[in-house]
């Protein structure tokens, strides 16, 4: 693929040239954390070697350390090579909706926007916002970004489902306990033109004035772009775009997306591995529940995978849950 690169003409077909630099990058950086772990590997031997002459255990502990650091890194290197689906590699629209519970949902979708945001920032992935809506009290009703890096969707369509919170409720003045729902909608950013014929007059089409955290020009012009499928009820929504054309050429490719994967669901007559079931919005549909009263506790009710550390899950560590996932999956 390099030396196709540098070949004349490579970079007349745009498209193809764009893509091939793209699953280059993907070959480069898994070739070099196969050789970083290969040296690793080499590097322990000989400290083990050393270690037979080391009388105070030194060397011993930092054999240890490093092997739990080369045992990490291994299983993230192993945990990628199950991403063998048709978008696995391709970048994720993820959408969060607050479900039942008024405020305390809106709040805890904000939660789940941090934990998502922390979560890419730690996989070294950027992420971009394209619809935004505030709640009324506090947090938000609901948010559709892209996480923009290799794999991103083959790793975060485990999140796809209804997740749900049990907290005493900052806005509960009795300091009772209180329950809480929010899902997470996810599809892969499908660049290519997918065979999906779309008939103008089954769309409704609305425009309006940009806001929020998603908006560039707030209360300007009416820039931000609602699409419905009359047929299907499926509604895109994009507003990070100052021009009304951008943000209509968005939406129509998450349209595509998501008619393109309804297809396949109806072609398999069951539920597509790609996109997941969408449940109702709250008791009984969770995948995971979040328990930070009377105990601290996440569970993944898939996998049951758990952790009492709320804290670190709530900090984008959700890593354990996407492994446990795609090796239930594989």
């Amino acid at each position: 693929m390099e030396r196709r690169i540098s070949e004349p003409g490579f970079w007349d077909d745009l498209e193809n040239s764009t893509q091939t630099m793209k699953l280059l990058k993907g070959l480069q950086e898994s070739v070099k954390q196969i050789e970083t772990l290969y040296t690793d590997y080499e590097d322990i031997g000989l400290l083990i070697e050393m270690s037979e002459e080391d009388s105070d255990g030194e060397t011993v502990k930092g054999i240890e350390e490093e092997l739990d650091r080369f045992g990490e890194e291994f299983e993230e290197l192993r945990i990628q090579t199950l991403l063998t689906g048709e978008y696995d590699s391709s970048n994720a629209i993820v959408t969060l909706h607050a479900g039942a519970g008024g405020t305390e949902s809106c709040d805890w979708a904000s939660m789940l926007y941090r934990m998502y945001t922390r979560w890419a920032e730690k996989k070294g992935f950027s992420l971009e916002v394209l619809d935004y809506l505030d709640g009324d009290v506090a947090g938000i009703k609901g948010v559709t970004f892209e996480v923009i890096g290799q794999n991103a969707y083959g790793y975060l369509r485990s999140e796809k489902g209804v997740h749900r919170l049990v907290r005493i409720s900052p806005f509960n003045a009795a300091g009772k306990r209180q329950t809480s729902f929010a899902s997470c909608d996810v599809i892969p950013d499908i660049e290519d033109d997918v065979d999906i014929e779309i008939n103008e007059e089954e769309l409704r089409i609305d425009t309006y004035r940009s806001g929020g955290a998603g908006g560039q020009h707030v209360n300007k012009t009416s820039s931000a772009v609602r699409i419905t499928h009359l047929p299907t009820g499926i509604v895109v929504q994009c507003q990070n775009e100052r021009s009304q054309h951008t943000n209509k050429e968005k939406a129509m490719q998450m349209l595509k997306a998501k008619l393109y994967l309804l297809k396949q669901q109806e072609q398999a007559e069951k539920v597509s591995d790609i996109r997941g079931e969408m449940k109702d919005i709250g008791f009984g549909n969770q995948i995971r529940s979040y328990v930070m009263q009377p105990y601290t506790l996440v569970k993944d009710h898939r996998t049951n995978m758990e952790t009492s550390n709320v804290n670190a899950v709530m900090d984008g560590s959700i890593d354990l849950f996407i492994n446990a996932y795609l090796n239930a999956d594989s």
